[in-house]
């Protein structure tokens, strides 16, 4: 597998951002495949490798992975060598998939709702997966509050690179309010060189549309 071609399918102003940083990071060649809201992401072409029209997704031979999780779950255990998860048989792999899935599901669920003006009323919170935004964001404070600098300690992680985006963004954009541990993690992982150059590939591409 790790010979065969990786195809990265993005449009620069999505959650595509986050699969090409993790790309940077493994550091091995890909194609980039840039598509539109709207068109080329609803042709039919596109829908056979994601059904919802989506960004990202990524082609490594003959197998497709989509949603940007489970893309860098993917790519860090394909290409282990980089060192992106800690090894299958690590005390540190639970943590590691605990945080990088809360970030995909409890932690993006509880922001977006949050977004969109939707509250879970107190006396239903047992029926949705994160509680409330306050007890999510909360729950991702402690963890962040606690790293050594990671959140499996010495070890930057596909979970601190996924987690980070998503504080990132919400922050930027004021979907997640700003907390002096969720800044000071950011700007760490802003310091990482595959993340810079991510960003530059993305915004040259986003500048490039108009």
């Amino acid at each position: 597998m790790a010979t065969q071609e990786l195809v990265f399918y993005t449009h620069p102003q999505s959650r595509g951002r986050i699969v090409r940083w993790m790309l940077e990071e493994v550091g091995l060649p890909y194609r980039t495949v840039l598509l539109e809201y709207g068109t080329t992401m609803k042709a039919p072409e596109y829908l056979a490798i994601h059904p919802l029209g989506k960004v990202p997704a990524l082609r490594h031979g003959d197998l497709v992975v989509t949603e940007a999780a489970a893309i860098c779950a993917y790519l860090a255990d394909a290409f282990a060598s980089r060192g992106l998860a800690p090894p299958c048989d690590s005390p540190l792999r639970g943590a590691y998939y605990r945080w990088l899935f809360f970030a995909a599901g409890p932690l993006e669920a509880a922001v977006s709702n949050r977004a969109l003006g939707f509250v879970v009323p107190p006396e239903r919170k047992g029926m949705i997966g994160y509680g409330s935004y306050e007890e999510a964001l909360a729950a991702v404070e402690a963890a962040v509050a606690a790293r050594a600098p990671y959140l499996l300690g010495e070890q930057f992680t596909a979970a601190d690179l996924y987690l980070g985006s998503h504080l990132a963004f919400g922050m930027r954009f004021g979907t997640l309010e700003k907390r002096p541990v969720f800044e000071d993690y950011c700007a760490l992982l802003d310091q990482r060189p595959a993340r810079r150059r991510a960003v530059e590939l993305d915004d040259a591409a986003a500048a490039a549309r108009g």
